[in-house]
């Protein structure tokens, strides 16, 4: 099988209007969630992305009866399930199994996975995970990488995260629902996702408060039931564009998100000359020729995400002046910044800071997209970029954006999904646009 590209001609200012879909991150915690309920779930506004379909996958491997459709929804039939085991080969392909961990081991009392893969952003250790877990009574192993973890019965208990973890405060989220008692997490993460997860879970039936605060408690039910469910837009995705719209100067209606979730972006954007104009389901973002200097520290939510850091390094490096941005969460999130630098970026990193001396302009290369997150960043650098960037290891990419470059062409943006084996010389060597 040929692998794929993106080729993109840069030089365009993106225009008009693009629909955001489905959050990822809380999809791809609701879908397991959805094992918990003794009848099927129906889950809309899902992104249509790689993790998704993996995911589907492992649930049907698990037992569950699972109908997924191109166009945004899925009904998840969790009562057919009988294994407590997750297969290996699957979960090693996306991080978010580890959520598995907390729904088997509330339906069953015990649960058994492989440590989990992933993007390569760094050190992501699942010990706050096991210590909810241990909190709740479960005894947690870890032996030749799998994660075994199994209680007589869970009981209710407080915890604190030592850390800010969104991971581990939807696993214990997970776990605790049917656990006896009330079950209390301290210092819990406050993302949206988080939320949306919480209130899935309302809707089956748990009883779950205070998610968005730092205290969330979790009074065990018996039973939870089926439901309909629609998914929150992907602040993450809706951050992804706005930047590419104020990267390119263009004038980008971004539309089916919740404002508030972006309030971060909103700001430096507009601390950067950049002109955002919110209304009650949009934000509308308009360019500036060139933006002001600015200095960006990631933060848990409702600061700045780190997982917008890699796609706004781009912004950076074309500003004006010198830049700063602390990645305070993951300690290998700066490895695309090689690649921005063989498209004529001045980049300099020192652990965990990188410092952007601003250009004029950036020119197109041949780039390859590390992780995710990256790879959004590659392919806006490439609308910047004059000429031709050829962005490998897209499968990346798929696993969190739903045909981007379907998106991208209706906002004006000239880029093509190619495989490998497939000839540009053509579309390289003369004006011709590449979207046919």
């Amino acid at each position: 099988m040929l692998l794929e590209k993106f080729y993109i001609r840069g030089g365009k200012p993106l225009t008009g209007t693009v629909t955001i879909g489905g959050a990822k991150n809380a999809v791809v915690a609701i879908m397991p969630a959805a094992l918990l309920a003794d009848e099927s779930c129906t889950i809309d506004n899902l992104p249509y992305i790689d993790d998704v379909i993996t995911l589907a996958d492992i649930l049907e491997e698990v037992g569950a009866k699972v109908s997924l459709s191109t166009k945004g929804r899925i009904t998840i039939d969790g009562s057919t399930v009988t294994d407590h085991k997750a297969p290996y080969d699957m979960v090693k392909r996306m991080r978010a199994s580890y959520y598995l961990l907390g729904v088997l081991l509330g339906k069953f009392g015990k649960a058994e996975i492989p440590l989990p893969g992933g993007c390569e952003i760094g050190a992501r250790p699942i010990d706050q995970h096991i210590k909810g877990f241990e909190a709740l009574g479960a005894k947690v192993e870890i032996e030749h990488g799998i994660v075994r973890a199994e209680a007589k019965r869970l009981i209710g208990n407080e915890i604190y995260l030592d850390v800010v973890s969104v991971g581990a405060t939807i696993n214990i989220m997970l776990a605790a629902v049917k656990a006896e008692g009330l079950t209390t997490i301290v210092n819990a993460a406050k993302e949206p996702h988080v939320v949306d997860v919480a209130n899935f879970l309302n809707c089956m039936g748990a009883k779950v408060k205070g998610a968005g605060t730092d205290t969330i408690r979790i009074k065990g039910v018996d039973k939870l039931s089926g439901c309909e469910y629609t998914i929150i837009p992907d602040q993450i995705e809706a951050g992804t564009f706005m930047i590419a719209a104020a990267a390119t100067n263009g004038d980008v209606i971004v539309a089916n998100v919740i404002p508030k979730h972006l309030e971060s972006v909103t700001a430096k954007l507009l601390e950067m000359g950049i002109e955002v104009i919110e209304g009650d389901d949009y934000v509308r973002v308009k360019g500036i020729s060139k933006p002001r200097k600015v200095n960006i520290k990631t933060l848990p939510y409702p600061g700045f995400p780190t997982d917008l850091q890699q796609p706004i390094s781009v912004l950076c490096s074309i500003a004006e002046g010198t830049s700063i941005i602390h990645e305070s969460l993951f300690d290998h999130r700066f490895r695309h910044v090689e690649e921005l630098s063989r498209m004529g970026a001045k980049i300099k990193v020192e652990d965990r800071v990188a410092i952007f001396e601003g250009v004029d302009g950036l020119t197109g290369a041949l780039v390859s997209a590390t992780d995710l997150r990256a790879g959004a960043a590659l392919i806006i650098a490439g609308l910047v970029a004059e000429g031709v960037t050829e962005v490998d290891n897209i499968h990346f990419i798929d696993r969190g954006y739903e045909r981007i470059e379907r998106k991208l062409a209706g906002l004006n943006a000239d880029i093509k999904r190619l495989d490998d084996g497939q000839s540009l010389l053509k579309a390289v060597s003369s004006n011709v646009s590449l979207i046919k």
